[in-house]
């Protein structure tokens, strides 16, 4: 039987533009400082994100019992209907006024670099969720949210007693040395890609080992390269697999990050745990956006046995 994850994190709207050219042919490195530049877009496509949205529609078509915890805005109506009809709760979603759901605007040229704004909107209010108020739940997640929030919900977890993976993801350099030490202190698990893994060792001033001795795991993800588990004195490899077809990385962390939840719960050794999370990474990048790609259980078992050679 799953047991319940809460997932602490964003909901967010990714809005995706595709300039017909090159940034540099329209971007004079000798003019910068008059920066004035528009750049025509006619493809565009908005996508429903969010690393706790990424996380739960993931963990949700594995099996597992998602419930999110997060703030949005008074724009967040085709989200809502998309979580009703994913059949993921909305019951610790809290909507604030007068303010927008966290959203991404991205320009992308034909060289695939990127210009993108943030703007968190009803993020910045995530400490307004309490874990407490979450019933039946046995692990957790803090994943990219509000600053406030972020800390909150990790002392909250460790009050409960429910063990959580901390994953600070692009929100990690919001935080000191001194926060993040704080963050590990509480936390069962922490989940990086190997680029937050180097940051974090330069804030906190220890390496991975020593920082690995105070969780059950570190889990440090390398895309292509698969990704390492620090745990009890010594280091997993996980291999990555080899995906259909590579088309669009946005997401994989989420899916793995679900994977980890999903293994975590259901009692699998880390390695074990590894492999399914990253089996998941691989089915996610062959689609556009971090929410497009499906997947039956028995499609996850039978690519399980494929790319593993072993049984899930």
């Amino acid at each position: 039987m799953s047991r319940r994850t809460l997932i602490c994190g964003s909901l967010a709207y990714d809005t995706i533009m595709v300039f017909h050219d090159y940034f540099k042919n329209h971007i004079l490195p000798e003019q910068i400082h008059i920066l004035n530049v528009a750049f025509l877009v006619p493809d565009l496509r908005r996508e429903f994100g969010g690393c706790a949205g990424n996380i739960a529609y993931n963990l949700q078509m594995l099996g597992g019992k998602p419930l999110i915890m997060a703030t949005v805005g008074e724009d967040f109506q085709p989200y809502s209907e998309r979580l009703d009809r994913l059949e993921l709760s909305r019951e610790h979603v809290l909507k604030i006024d007068n303010t927008f759901t966290a959203q991404a605007f991205i320009t992308t040229d034909l060289a695939d670099n990127q210009i993108t704004a943030f703007h968190p909107g009803a993020m910045n209010y995530s400490h307004q969720n309490q874990v407490y108020s979450a019933r039946g739940v046995s692990l957790g997640i803090v994943a990219p949210d509000g600053r406030q929030g972020m800390l909150e919900h990790a002392r909250e977890f460790f009050e409960a007693g429910i063990p959580f993976v901390f994953d600070p993801g692009q929100g990690l350099p919001m935080f000191s040395g001194e926060e993040l030490m704080n963050f590990i202190h509480l936390a069962d698990y922490l989940t990086m890609n190997d680029y937050e893994a180097q940051l974090l060792q330069e804030r906190t001033e220890k390496g991975l080992e020593d920082l690995a001795k105070l969780l059950d795991a570190i889990v440090v993800t390398m895309g292509a390269r698969g990704s390492l588990i620090h745990t009890s004195g010594k280091c997993l490899e996980i291999p990555a697999i080899q995906p259909e077809r590579v088309v669009d990385p946005t997401g994989c962390g989420d899916a793995y990050r679900a994977g980890l939840l999903y293994g975590l719960a259901e009692g699998m050794d880390l390695e074990l745990a590894g492999r399914l999370a990253s089996l998941l990474g691989g089915i996610k990048i062959a689609e556009r956006g971090a929410q497009n790609h499906r997947f039956t259980r028995a499609e996850i078992d039978a690519r399980f046995q494929e790319n593993y050679g072993m049984r899930l």
